[in-house]
């Protein structure tokens, strides 16, 4: 499989997309106005402490408090700045472990989404090209799952067992396969530089401080994807590209051949064929080649997705016909995922299959196709209802939310009011009116929609309406409105009377 990473610098937003075989299966986006926090350290003051909940509410002074759970709340004082060291979290009740007032280090692991704030812990760790550092968890000593040959994973462990500074623990990445220990001793030694840094800046700083901004995304790129497996790198930013060059410098020299900088005159994007791809990801329904299709809605509990069979039939019995769409949906649902960036809980509404044995080639199916996602999942079998449930670890918003904000009209439900829902708000307000006004004409300024509603059959819905409300009307239409919208005015002045009678 041929990977390619292409690179889009502009001057509102950053995007880099992740290509496989030509097909756009990753796209970050990074936008000044929305800097992301994932991985940013710092020293926040306990707000709240919420017993029933197991919880805190932190302030890291960016605006809205941090939520820190029971779970990630490790051993006090984290990080005593004397020991430098913290222990695992314990079945102590949170309150008996936090206090309003107290100044905390802590580290942002999810970010700020809608009206939630963003999701610390207090076991911090610092990832480097080949190593992540974890201050403080000496217990802690780990190999990628990535690599999967048991000898190298073994030699790998030995190695970093024996650079782990005191007091932290260790993780070897997955670049880290097939590397010596000299770049995984210099890997050390720079996170280990940082870390000393952080304590430093978090004594003399007054809370709430950020200690430390996790790299911009261009960096944090080819630091955590860049490797033997790509087969090159394309950028259309000079400033981008020397970054990237001067930062594999240090790393993985040998790597730098794959960097290319684009100077054609087209756009990347275009270039790539990135760019339809793109405007793809941003909408509901999702083709499948066999004639079927995904229907993908976005709820703020949970992501619902529904597969279809559309235009494909089969050649054979049902089962058959139902199975191979089946597949195929899997498979596509597992690049939709990544590429939207869907995190949270996912319900995939799977066709109705009779055979256990082909639920489970559907189950296995997705599970294989979701190996290549760098975001943790977790699959539960498809139930008696027909329905998949599944988590997919969450960082950031997803892309529908980077892209989009809640359409104005309908609140982003979706759905707007119907016309006739919309007279019928008309005439209870017309009957207010009449009840507490002496006037008894009344010009009404509608959506041109709803007035072409009023207006069928000659005129009978606008005569349906005077009378109930025994008034008479002068309609109006205005554009600017929508369909929901209406303004009752008085007859003579033009007094705006809409709020005054929309409710008593």
């Amino acid at each position: 499989m041929r990977t390619e990473i292409v690179l889009n610098a502009a001057i509102h937003e950053t995007r880099i997309a992740i290509l496989e075989d030509g097909r756009l299966v990753e796209l970050l986006v990074e936008r000044p106005e929305q800097e992301r926090m994932v991985g940013n350290i710092y020293k926040g003051v306990v707000q709240n402490v919420l017993p029933g909940m197991q919880a805190a509410f932190v302030d890291i002074g960016t605006g809205k408090n941090a939520f820190l759970h029971a779970s990630d709340v490790w051993d006090l004082d984290f990080f005593d700045l004397e020991e430098e060291r913290c222990e695992r979290p314990r079945q102590t009740p949170i309150q008996q472990r936090l206090r309003r007032g107290q100044e905390i280090l802590v580290q942002v692991t999810k970010e700020a989404i809608g009206d939630k704030g963003p999701r610390v812990t207090t076991a911090i760790s610092l990832p480097g090209r080949f190593m992540v550092l974890a201050p403080g968890q000496e217990d802690l000593l780990g190999v990628s799952r990535k690599i999967t040959d048991v000898n190298e994973r073994r030699r790998l462990r030995k190695l970093a067992a024996s650079l782990r500074p005191e007091h932290c623990g260790v993780i070897v990445r997955t670049v880290a396969k097939r590397k010596g220990g000299r770049e995984l001793k210099g890997d050390i030694k720079k996170l280990s530089k940082l870390w000393e840094d952080i304590l430093k800046a978090s004594q003399k700083a007054k809370a709430p401080a950020l200690l430390h901004r996790e790299m911009g995304i261009t960096s944090s790129l080819v630091r955590d994807l860049f490797s033997e497996d790509v087969d090159r790198v394309v950028v259309d930013s000079k400033k981008e590209y020397k970054r990237i060059l001067s930062y594999l410098k240090e790393v993985s020299p040998h790597l730098r051949g794959k960097v290319e900088l684009y100077e054609g005159e087209l756009p990347i994007f275009d270039a790539f064929h990135i760019e339809e791809q793109v405007e793809e990801a941003l909408q509901r329904r999702v083709e499948l080649k066999t004639g079927g299709f995904l229907v993908i809605d976005h709820t703020e509990a949970l992501v619902a997705i529904d597969v279809n069979t559309g235009k494909y039939v089969g050649r054979y019995n049902q089962e058959d016909t139902v199975l191979k769409i089946n597949l195929e949906a899997a498979r596509e649902i597992a690049r939709q995922l990544r590429l939207r960036d869907i995190g949270g809980i996912v319900v995939i509404d799977f066709i109705d299959m009779v055979s256990p044995k082909n639920r489970r080639r559907v189950e296995d199916e997705l599970a294989e196709a979701l190996r290549r996602d760098r975001a943790r999942t977790n699959i539960l079998p498809i139930n008696q209802f027909g329905l998949l449930e599944m988590t997919r670890q969450r960082m950031r918003p997803s892309l529908l939310y980077t892209f989009s904000e809640p359409c104005p009209v309908c609140g982003g439900v979706g759905r707007v009011q119907g016309r006739d829902t919309t007279v019928t708000k008309i005439e209870r307000c017309l009957k207010r009116a009449r009840v507490f006004s002496r006037e008894r004409k009344f010009a009404l300024r509608v959506h041109p929609s709803v007035a072409e509603y009023l207006r069928e059959d000659r005129e009978r819905r606008l005569k349906l309406l005077q009378k109930s409300a025994k008034v008479r009307l002068e309609l109006e239409e205005d554009e600017d409105l929508s369909i929901e919208e209406f303004r009752v005015l008085s007859g003579k002045i033009r007094e705006d009377l809409t709020e005054q009678y929309r409710r008593v």
